[in-house]
Formats: structure tokens, sequence, C-alpha cells
């Protein structure tokens, strides 16, 4: 398989403290990946990374694919859902790199919105703002953007948090299509149990990378436990470590 994202040696963080260090793998083309780890342990990091929202400190993260062939949808809690905008006009915003910089939409567009929205269950909400929605039928209009941007490689940061059981069956499912479509999916979990049903390959982050592999293989008992210890022992104020140091 050609690869989708290559790290080499990478690290990653704020304020010239490190968050993700020395990395190196490979994310091949239409894997299904899942990022797991303790809390703080660099996994949403290591997304907006890849995404190209972080630069690295050192090393490097190599993408087969363009920025328009990525799509990335960031934790609920992130999103401004004060900003006055409808479900149809978020949904819409999928479509961005067809329509172009002017954003006409066209008939032929205004049909994919709302096949988007009907395979979400969004009928009926076009016109109601973001304001309105519970957390899960928001997360079913980001996943119908995410639909219309028709992306090579998706990236979801704890996409199911907070979620009902049916609204979290309803997006696996779309998640299963897109990789039968051989899209590349990573998607940062906390739920262990899912990721062994759903999702065969797993990275463990501990800051450091723990695991890679099979997905029963990296969440064995004894790499969770090193994960945890790992994280409970890092110094957050460390300063970038220096390779070449004496």
């Amino acid at each position: 398989m050609t690869a989708a994202v290559r790290f080499r040696d990478l690290t990653l963080g704020y304020d010239r403290h490190p968050a993700v260090h020395h990395l190196n793998g490979t994310v091949e083309g239409g894997s299904l990946l899942a990022l797991v780890g303790p809390n703080g342990a660099g996994k949403t990091t290591l997304l907006k990374g890849i995404v190209g929202l972080l630069s690295p400190f050192s090393g490097a993260i190599e993408r087969s694919l363009s920025p328009g062939e990525v799509a990335y949808l960031p934790q609920i809690a992130e999103i401004d859902r004060s900003f006055p905008i409808s479900v149809y006009d978020l949904v819409a915003m999928g479509l961005w790199r067809r329509a172009g910089a002017g954003g006409r939409i066209g008939k032929d567009e205004r049909a994919l919105i709302e096949k988007a929205l009907a395979t979400v269950g969004l009928e009926g909400f076009e016109d109601r703002s973001i304001g309105t929605l519970s957390g899960g039928q928001m997360q079913r209009a980001l996943f119908a953007r995410l639909l219309l941007q028709d992306a090579r490689l998706i990236l979801l940061d704890e996409p199911f948090t907070s979620l009902d059981a049916g609204t979290v069956a309803d997006l696996l499912e779309l998640i299963r299509r897109w990789h039968a479509e051989k899209r590349t999916i990573v998607a940062v979990l906390h739920d262990y149990d899912l990721v062994r049903e759903r999702f065969p390959e797993a990275l463990l982050l501990a800051r450091s990378p723990v695991a890679w592999g099979p997905t029963e293989e990296v969440l064995r008992p004894d790499n969770l436990l090193r994960a945890r210890r790992m994280c409970e022992a890092f110094d957050a104020h460390a300063a970038v470590c220096d390779e070449h140091a004496a």
C-alpha cells in the first residue's frame, strides 16, 4: 500500500514544551487506525500535526495527499456553537473544494447537501441554528459535512464523546463505509472495547509511542500499564530534548 502519512522522528508540542516525542511509523493508505492512550498522551496534538495546525519541533510529517484531500473533525468542545449559522450552511461548508472561492451552490450541490443530511438522519433540521442542537445532532451535522468533503484522509478527534448509543452506531456505520471505500481513517478514541471491536490497528501513545500494530497486541494490559505510568511520570514543563547535545 501507499503510505498516507509517514512520521520521521517526529516531536510536536506547544510553547517549546513537547507533547509527542520521537514518533516513527507509517499510516498506510486505507488504514482504520485508532489513536489511544491516557489523557494528556499527545493524541490531539498528533492529529493537529497531521492536518498542519502544528509544525514539528523536530523530525517530519510526510503526507502523500494535498491539504484538500484531508478532513479534520476536532473535539466538539472546540466548536463555537454560538456562531449564528444554520445546519444547512454548516453542512454546505463541506463543499468548499467543489464550489470554489465563490461558494456557488447550484442544483447539484443542493442535492448533495440534502443527501448528506438524510444519511445522518437530519432531514427537517436544515433551518435550525446549530446552537439549538443536542450534542448528538451536532455531531451528525459535522459528519454530514465530512461526507461532502469527500476526503481521502479523515482525522477524527474523540468523535463519540457523550453521544447516545444510537448515534454512535450510526456514525460507526459511516466510518465502516469510508473504510470500505479505501479511505484512510485515524480516530482518537477512549473506549477500548469499541476499539477492539471495530478498529483493526491501534497506536498507543503516552507522549512517546508505546505500541503500534494489530489492536489486540497493542491493547495488552502490560502496554496499557506502561502507558499510564509514562504519562504520570512526564514533566509537562520539560524543554524539547536536544538529540545532538553532548
